[in-house]
């Protein structure tokens, strides 16, 4: 408890500020993912409302936003087609059977969730090679800075052979140049006023100075009203997130859909924990603090269960918005609860005056996001660091562009364990001598697992090796059960060709191993006071030869 109210907050000056900073920010992000999914925009705002309330006050990263995100939202759509789809089809037609889908998936998502954080798994984000860490930042701020590209755009309607058609075009002539413009003087203000005074955060200062400019200007620009009115959204205006009710009484008609509906639920939940746990890393970078990630899988997953109950499309971290509070001085789990609770106050009582900030001064704090996200360190150290590292950082900022931030971790943690197994691999040595009796002694060097198995037993030569053998363990680990296979391989070659050998300086653990392999290893295996402790990763109690 007294961790928590720590947490809570440092400063409440900045904490509100900076929270109201990314409630602003989170509407046209959450307006934007709704459209991606398919869903209504007041899906997506609820969703980011009770994602980012019961995070902010339960989560393991204190200053840490979550709302809805790209990267479950195009999951989301095969869901939400599939239940219309469904429901078209019905002896009954049930209208948005998609929409309710989604919800009872939800609750799922948050089951998954919360048993990854029970089960403690939240701690293997601490694995991840900092070279892939690089990668997704980088391949994160294109993201970002791609996503802005839009807003430069506008939809047309043409003519074609008597058709009507749209079709995407950029911004023309003066309508350009104030976006531009409007953008610049965000970034400018974001970039100047750190300078003078850091009471204030810059970016709140820059939406309401270029608000002011456009309004007072009766400036005809793009603004968060007409972005949803274009997307084909009603407005921003609704009211309390409602119990949902109808889902209850439509689990029949997921009869011959189970599978669908929970491979999609344990899909969304690996891609909600795994951008979660990433933001979570980042931020402690920034911060130089610690989170617990353990207790973000289970914040996050109640926050999921929650918004399949009321109505809320779910999410999890957003980096953008978690980037942004923490350079405007939102450091406590105040600000990410002001963050939420604006943002629901946008909904309920503000969204008249919401709706008129313009497009471009949000559109100029995510590009100082950009800026402030992208490693460009990775520049002047890529041609420093091993070719490996250089080739992981560079595919996952690929990746994460390409495809998303899960593929691209993943891709990146598989490529990074791989180069890690091959250099341990070819790592394997064995010194050989000759003692005055005439045994050969194979002196091993280096880590035995299934990486350099084929190397290790590459070294012997059991037919032209004199009658007494020893190998020598004194400098190797043997990590895994794959090793002591190979051990127990060597040892009866030499013993099968009526030869003696001796093995030293093995761990407890793996003398064990072996002699549960074969009990007449008890005359080859010397103890010695000396014998190293270490583990091998595998179980003494299960193992079966």
């Amino acid at each position: 408890m007294k961790s928590f109210l720590r947490s809570f907050t440092h400063n409440p000056k900045n904490d509100i500020l900076s929270g109201l900073t990314v409630a602003l920010a989170l509407v046209p992000e959450a307006v934007a993912f709704s459209f991606v999914a398919g869903v209504d925009p007041l899906v997506g705002l609820y969703g980011a409302f009770m994602m980012g309330l019961i995070t902010a006050i339960f989560g393991g990263r204190p200053g840490m936003i979550s709302g809805a995100t790209g990267a479950m939202a195009v999951v989301m759509v095969y869901i939400i087609k599939m239940g219309n789809d469904v429901g078209d089809g019905l002896a009954t037609p049930v209208a948005d059977l998609g929409l309710q889908w989604l919800f009872i998936t939800l609750l799922l998502v948050g089951a998954f969730q919360i048993s990854a954080g029970l089960f403690k798994l939240g701690k293997f984000v601490r694995l991840i090679p900092h070279p892939v860490m690089m990668g997704f930042v980088n391949g994160l701020a294109v993201v970002i800075f791609l996503a802005q590209m839009g807003m430069f755009q506008e939809t047309i309607e043409i003519i074609v052979e008597g058709d009507v058609q749209e079709k995407t075009q950029w911004l023309q002539g003066s309508e350009m140049f104030i976006m531009l413009g409007l953008v610049g003087l965000t970034m400018a203000i974001m970039y100047f006023l750190p300078k003078l005074t850091e009471k204030v955060p810059s970016a709140l200062v820059a939406i309401i100075i270029v608000a002011s400019i456009t309004i007072f200007g009766g400036l005809d620009v793009s603004t968060v009203g007409s972005f949803i009115r274009d997307g084909g959204g009603e407005g921003l205006e609704g009211t309390l997130p409602q119990f949902q009710t109808e889902f209850w009484g439509l689990f029949h008609t997921l009869d011959g859909h189970w599978f669908f509906i929970i491979k999609m639920a344990a899909v969304l939940a690996a891609i909600g924990l795994i951008e979660s746990l990433m933001t979570l890393n980042l931020i402690d970078d920034l911060t130089e603090s610690r989170g617990n990630g353990n207790r973000e899988c289970v914040a996050q997953g109640g926050a999921n269960i929650l918004n399949g109950l009321f109505g809320g499309m779910g999410g999890c971290a957003m980096i953008g918005q978690s980037i942004i509070n923490v350079e405007s001085g939102g450091s406590g789990r105040l600000s990410g609860i002001t963050a939420s609770i604006a943002l629901l106050c946008f909904v309920l009582f503000g969204a008249p005056l919401i709706e008129q900030i313009p497009i471009a001064a949000l559109v100029g704090v995510m590009f100082m996001v950009v800026i402030g996200t992208f490693a460009w360190s990775s520049f002047r150290i890529l041609h420093k660091i091993p070719m490996s590292d250089a080739f992981v950082l560079i595919a996952v900022s690929a990746i994460t562009v390409v495809e998303d931030l899960a593929v691209a971790v993943i891709a990146g943690v598989i490529m990074s364990a791989l180069v890690f197994a091959w250099k341990n691999a070819i790592m394997i040595r064995a010194r050989k001598r000759i003692k005055e009796d005439g045994t050969k002694v194979y002196e091993i060097w280096g880590p035995l697992f299934f990486g350099s198995v084929q190397n290790f037993t590459s070294k012997f030569d059991a037919k032209n090796d004199p009658d007494h053998i020893e190998i020598d363990f004194i400098e190797s680990k043997v990590n895994d059960h794959s090793g002591i296979e190979a051990i127990r391989s060597i040892a009866n070659k030499y013993l099968d060709l009526d030869k003696s050998i001796k093995l030293t300086h093995l761990s407890p653990e793996c003398q064990v191993l072996l002699l549960k392999a074969n009990q007449k290893f008890e005359t080859i295996i010397e103890k010695s006071i000396d014998d190293p402790r270490y583990h091998v990763v595998t179980s003494t109690e299960d193992l079966e030869i």
